[in-house]
């Protein structure tokens, strides 16, 4: 059996009256891409800034790497790289001077900062852009950039939370296949995201709804367990075997466009 990177025991946060991750189980081995998916509001952003360390369980158990998220979340952060839909890195710095921050802030040795940076400017493809004002850069660039910051420290965690949104295919592509790589060099990766291609593949993943996990496994399991075509098909057959209502637009509702009312 794999060694487990993360693992949750009905961890569960609320806010007030608010339950936002409910009673979550999670077992994610070393070395993964384990995949969180559900609609806007099901939890996942909640669920992951608990196992960062940046907000305290309102009960339940959980550790990552060991680390318990009640007593050692400095500890826990140490071992994180943490990346956001929303792009977080200085944009009126050039790209050098974003990494430079970065090591200095991870208080990465002089003696392998350099290398380290030219390693990671190789690995995001940024050679010959070293000099370029971040702002100036397309939006699948700034994406690798940031994801070299993450990597600055050598997390044995990298926590990817809605990456490639309003990214283009292209950047899609060459971002998942970094990931990949960084797999196989060990590095557990957990991640939210909409795009059902990038879901499939994940080696594991579970789905959230109003805080609860509602269905979870191989992508490839799953689905044929659904008899249905791919993983967005299963996500929206959990989502409407939740609220009993079938996913379909309301168009019809729209009366003043139709043909009778504009005296067509």
């Amino acid at each position: 059996m794999n060694e487990l990177a993360i693992i949750t025991k009905n961890l569960t946060k609320r806010f007030d009256r608010f339950t936002a991750v409910d009673k979550m189980n999670l077992q994610i081995p070393k070395g993964s891409i384990y995949g969180l998916l559900g609609p806007n509001g099901a939890g996942k952003s909640t669920a992951i800034r608990m196992l960062c360390g940046v907000i305290t369980p309102t009960e339940g158990k959980g550790d990552v790497f060991g680390l318990d998220v009640y007593k050692e979340s400095e500890k826990i952060k140490e071992n994180i790289g943490y990346m956001s839909q929303k792009f977080s890195l200085y944009e009126d710095l050039t790209v050098m001077e974003n990494l430079n921050f970065y090591a200095n802030i991870y208080s990465i040795p002089k003696k392998i900062k350099k290398e380290r940076i030219v390693d990671i400017i190789n690995m995001a493809g940024l050679e010959g852009k070293e000099k370029s004002m971040t702002k100036t850069l397309s939006g699948g660039w700034k994406q690798r950039l940031a994801l070299g910051c993450c990597l600055m420290h050598k997390p044995k965690l990298l926590i990817l939370d809605e990456p490639t949104a309003a990214v283009d295919p292209v950047s899609r592509r060459i971002f998942w296949q970094i990931i990949y790589k960084l797999t196989k060099e060990g590095i557990t990766v957990l991640v939210t995201t909409h795009y059902m291609d990038e879901a499939e593949s994940c080696d594991e993943v579970a789905f959230l709804f109003g805080g609860k996990i509602i269905g979870r496994g191989a992508p490839k399991e799953i689905i044929r367990k659904k008899n249905v075509k791919n993983l967005e098909d299963v996500f929206i057959s959990y989502v409407e075997e939740q609220t009993g209502e079938k996913v379909e637009a309301s168009f019809n509702k729209i009366k003043f466009i139709q043909s009778d009312e504009a005296g067509e």
